[in-house]
């Protein structure tokens, strides 16, 4: 393996994370930030209010995008494999 075989890979593999994880960062955000705005227009200082929006989102969201998850990783492994079979010619 050279090096431009290994930037490849490694490029291809930070962009399947990203994709993986945007997501559920990005709904996890998104409630945070509503929740707090929500506890400082009025004032209620609960720690614990912010966890089950938050956890309901993040399964809800979890559940929608498992499938096209599931298709970005299964993408990423045929190619990955594709690529180490090459490799090893």
């Amino acid at each position: 393996m050279n090096s431009a075989v290994l930037l490849e890979v490694f490029s291809i593999a930070g962009l399947v994370a990203l994709k993986v994880a945007a997501p559920i960062l990005i709904t996890a955000l998104a409630i945070g930030l509503l929740v707090s705005l929500f506890q400082a227009l009025t004032q209620i200082n609960e720690s614990t209010l912010a966890f089950l929006p938050k956890v309901l989102a993040l399964a809800l969201v979890g559940w929608l995008a498992m499938p096209w998850l599931v298709q970005v990783m299964v993408t990423f492994t045929v190619r990955m494999l594709s690529m180490a079979s090459e490799a090893a010619r």
